[in-house]
């Protein structure tokens, strides 16, 4: 049941506008840190409106969305070094666990506990990262080739 999410950056294709570029790198330095959508306009060059508009358009996801997904990130990444749930859920910039809790399930679809068990039940993965899939080295061969 553990759902695989790469990060919404790496799935978008390069955003084309240079303020969103900026207004990315920003989010991606100090997404643990209360952000305002405001700051990320002006480093945008645009108004609040047209920079969640163009935002979600190159990107994919609302800025507010984009954001809670990388807090999500990171917060799994401490769970599974064993941070407790509350402490993560404060050093990934959440309010607290619920908080956590609440982002975690709409990203993962299960919540931090259920995914931290399931982690540990589930066999080894061959390679890859906690939440991303191994590549496979399956190549179907065919005995005969059509004439």
């Amino acid at each position: 049941m553990l759902q695989s999410v790469s990060s919404p950056a790496a799935r978008a294709a390069e955003p084309a506008s240079p303020g969103i570029r900026r207004a990315l790198s920003h989010i991606e330095r100090h997404f643990t840190e209360a952000l305002y959508l405001d700051d990320l306009a002006a480093l945008a060059g645009l108004s609040v409106c047209r920079f969640v508009t163009v935002f979600r358009r190159q990107v994919g996801l609302t800025p507010h969305r984009f954001v809670c997904r990388e807090r999500v990130r990171y917060a799994r990444g401490l769970l599974v070094d064993g941070v407790p749930a509350a402490q993560a859920a404060l050093e990934a910039g959440f309010f607290d666990q619920s908080h956590l809790s609440r982002h975690f399930k709409s990203v993962y679809g299960v919540t931090p506990g259920r995914y931290l068990r399931e982690l540990v039940q589930s066999p080894p993965m061959r390679a890859g990262r906690i939440g991303y899939p191994a590549r496979s080295t399956f190549s179907p061969v065919s005995s005969s080739r059509p004439a």
